[in-house]
């Protein structure tokens, strides 16, 4: 089905280039930049025509399929200065500064088609904390091939030491460290939330080493499960931590959780000279600008971390291990510990993430912390491509916008087509809940993706040949000669 699906979009693709006169011998005649040309102008009419046709159409459409051909078209990694490549760093900085000046032009994009308006800036805050959460994932699964089914303890690690230390749940305590605008009589731990944040990772990735040592010695499903158990005793002491041990000490306040959590910022000083926020609560509807900037800049500090890791010794023991474990051992690479490193590795950025955005929430609740978390951010790595820093981002964008609006604005887009009174045609004569079938579509792109490309949306290229090429041994000689 694969073959017969290339073979069909290949032929597609012959026929729309015969419109112009182009014979596939005369494509291959042609230089490598004006190919690249043609296919970006050619899927760029179709996309716009696809806008004006069953979106909203602006003219910022335009302005954005200007901005992808020049992106996409010139060869800016043949530039360089003086031997330095700088010219690879030409788009991920235009890409950068494209996100960061996304706030102030959102709400003039034009509407897709089937997923309409671009996400909302709570929705890309969210995508900002679980693109981090996923890269921290992949130091375990990506990287190391170690099968975590727990991942969202940690993300509860990281959101209840925002509440112990950046909130009043310790009355009796009355402790302050650099935290803004407390009110007069405010008892607690307030401690900065930057200071929050680092203390949040080391005691996450703490804690993973304490759980690690003693089940990474497991190998496959063996780890998966006990990693499972790991994911469901967390949540499970959130829900009951208000009377711990039946002790009567009052620990994460039980399903009511923890709240309110105290907002970041840079306090009075650093705002009078440098004009930085003091505090993010006292934005009004910038808030959520400072929050997505913010989580943009925790963002770039992983993708670094991740980046340099990969590459270094570490990351390619993690990557030895990955492939052959057995093969790591004989060649010296100490498995417990390289493991570990890889498990203290991703709870630290999961724990971050967890007290950056209960921090953005106001509180620390248990309801957030359910298996299906752990599922959901394992899904965004296997979708994105195991192993591959902007794949997964790509994954966990894509994935966390459908469960924060996507779904709900496909369901809008049928429904307003195909639904009661639908501007096409009246298929269905009652509204359709998109959302409510959230699991059985994630399933459904799953499957798709592991048929048609199991190595990810956005692989590595070691992942993908291995996918596509197979790992096997070449014999030293043919025994038939």
């Amino acid at each position: 089905m694969r073959r017969r699906i290339g073979e069909a979009v290949s032929r597609a693709w012959w026929a729309a280039l015969s419109v112009v006169g182009l014979t596939p011998r005369r494509w291959e005649r042609l230089p490598r930049l004006a190919r690249r040309a043609i296919v970006t102008v050619l899927w760029l009419g179709i996309g716009l025509v696809l806008v004006w046709k069953f979106g909203v159409w602006k003219t910022s459409a335009l302005a954005v399929a200007a901005v992808v051909v020049l992106l996409v078209v010139p060869p800016y990694r043949r530039l360089g200065v003086r031997g330095t490549p700088v010219g690879a760093w030409i788009v991920p900085a235009a890409v950068l500064a494209i996100a960061v000046a996304y706030p102030y032009y959102n709400t003039s994009m034009p509407q897709l088609p089937i997923f309409g308006p671009f996400p909302q800036m709570s929705t890309m805050v969210g995508m900002g904390v679980f693109a981090m959460m996923a890269l921290g994932l992949n130091f375990v699964v990506g990287y190391a091939g170690l099968l975590d089914l727990g991942y969202v303890a940690f993300y509860a690690m990281g959101s209840y030491m925002a509440g112990w230390f950046a909130s009043s749940q310790f009355a009796k305590q009355n402790v302050s460290f650099g935290a803004v605008d407390l009110l007069p009589g405010t008892t607690g731990f307030h401690f900065s939330i930057w200071l929050v944040l680092l203390m949040a990772g080391i005691a996450t990735a703490i804690i993973g080493v304490l759980i690690g040592l003693p089940t990474l010695r497991l190998r496959g499903d063996y780890l998966a499960i006990v990693t499972l158990g790991f994911g469901e005793i967390m949540p499970q002491i959130a829900r009951n931590g208000d009377s711990l041990f039946g002790t009567g000490f009052n620990l994460t306040n039980g399903t009511g959780g923890i709240t309110p959590i105290d907002g970041p910022g840079f306090g009075h000083t650093l705002h009078h000279y440098l004009r930085l926020p003091a505090n993010y609560l006292n934005l009004g509807e910038n808030a959520d600008r400072a929050f997505f900037w913010t989580a943009l800049a925790l963002v770039l500090v992983t993708i670094f971390c991740s980046a340099r890791l990969r590459d270094s010794r570490l990351g390619r023991a993690w990557i030895a291990i990955r492939e052959d474990e057995v093969a790591a051992a004989a060649m010296g690479v100490p498995l417990m510990r390289t493991k570990t490193w890889a498990y203290a590795t991703g709870a630290f950025f999961g724990g971050v993430a967890g007290a950056y955005y209960a921090s953005y929430n106001g509180g620390a609740f248990p309801d957030e912390f359910f298996f299906n978390i752990s599922v959901f951010i394992l899904c965004m790595v296997i979708l994105g491509g195991m192993g591959n820093i902007w794949g997964v981002i790509f994954g966990a964008c894509f994935l966390e916008y459908l469960d924060r609006e996507g779904l709900a604005n496909i369901g809008a887009w049928l429904n307003g087509r195909f639904g009661p009174g639908g501007s096409l045609a009246e298929v269905w004569h009652k509204p359709l809940d998109v959302p409510l079938y959230e699991f059985g579509i994630f399933g459904a792109i799953l499957v798709i993706v592991m048929l048609f490309r199991p190595e990810g949306l956005i692989p590595s290229s070691r992942r993908a040949a291995e996918f596509h090429e197979g790992v096997h041994d070449q014999p030293l000689y043919d025994a038939s000669a």
